[in-house]
């Protein structure tokens, strides 16, 4: 489903418009759990300048890619990984990246008492006006993520500021830039079955296509449509729906025969936030036993912080360790 958010962008906002609008996205995420968002208001020149930036700082030789490695980025968790430097479910995924985030000065109270996956990013000299790219582009694109959790929250019969009040007013943002080389065989995959541990997924595709969502047993390919990002629910809007939501497993496999290029955003609870059901909603809808991890998404105690702590030591176990101990 493509789902158009402009009218809550309008600021005469039409009631019956939105309405529309919320019913279409509570059909969407009950049924695929994957979706389409137009009239985001992002800059087609942005999206653009940000892809082309990518394919130069991915052309660069390894060395000179390797001087922003995460084994340099310290607690923030930030950087960039060669091919094969990221698990899933404990396989190499074929692509290399760059993780960033929210760009925090050493002032902050986050940073001065060592908190994870809070500081600056590590970016490169080269191309010329990465960084100012980069960081437009999470500012427009977590403001998409306000306005997405507001369509979430209208769609399950809740006031807009429901996310924002409780879980968004300061969101982990996790920025990364995944780069796939064109596969030749059927073997290897660019990423493995999973699914997404935070709210909500914001991703902006290249024109190469390789995202495969699982949808009603079968898998389903997720094109790219110009103008558009997909969105996928993450593990903790399962959670608070008690599934009636659910964060659907996705895969990528890149045959286009190209190099592809993926730029998802997640948008996360605050890293100290506990996050719980939310009443009013129905029985609890486990679905572990579909899982191909066998996990439950239900069965969770403590922040949101240190349940990502856990999934993130397993993706790279090699730089866990003491780098993300609180």
């Amino acid at each position: 489903p493509v789902i158009d958010i402009s009218c809550l962008r309008d600021k005469e906002r039409h009631q019956a418009i939105i309405t529309s609008m919320a019913e279409a996205l509570h059909r969407a995420c009950t049924a695929p759990g994957f979706f389409y968002v137009s009239g985001h208001g992002v800059d087609a020149a942005l999206m653009k300048r940000l892809e082309e930036l990518s394919r130069q700082f991915f052309a660069l030789p390894e060395e000179q890619k390797m001087r922003i490695s995460m084994a340099l980025g310290g607690k923030p968790w930030r950087g960039y990984f060669p091919v094969g430097g990221e698990l899933t479910s404990g396989i190499p995924d074929l692509k290399e990246g760059i993780y960033f985030g929210s760009e925090l000065g050493d002032d902050d109270p986050r940073v001065q008492v060592g908190l994870p996956m809070h500081g600056r990013s590590l970016f490169p000299e080269h191309p010329s006006g990465f960084k100012s790219t980069v960081l437009a582009y999470m500012d427009a694109v977590t403001q998409v993520g306000h306005l997405v959790m507001e369509a979430i929250a209208l769609s399950l019969g809740l006031g807009g500021d429901f996310f924002r009040e409780r879980l968004t007013a300061d969101p982990l943002i996790l920025f990364r830039i995944f780069h796939y080389p064109a596969q030749e065989g059927e073997e290897s995959w660019g990423v493995g079955e999973h699914t997404d541990y935070g709210l909500l997924t914001i991703l902006l595709q290249d024109g190469n296509g390789g995202l495969q969502v699982r949808s009603g047993g079968r898998w389903v390919d997720a094109p790219p449509i110009e103008g558009t990002f997909v969105c996928n629910i993450g593990d903790m809007l399962d959670r608070m729906t008690g599934g009636l939501y659910r964060s659907t497993p996705h895969r990528v496999r890149n045959t286009s025969g190209r190099d592809r290029l993926s730029f998802p955003l997640f948008f996360d609870p605050s890293f100290d936030a506990e996050v719980q059901p939310i009443s009013g909603l129905g029985a609890r809808n486990d679905d572990r036993d579909q899982r191909w991890d066998g996990a439950s998404v239900h069965d969770l105690s403590g922040t949101y912080g240190e349940y990502l702590l856990r999934k993130v030591r397993t993706a790279f176990p090699q730089l866990g360790g003491d780098m993300l101990r609180g």
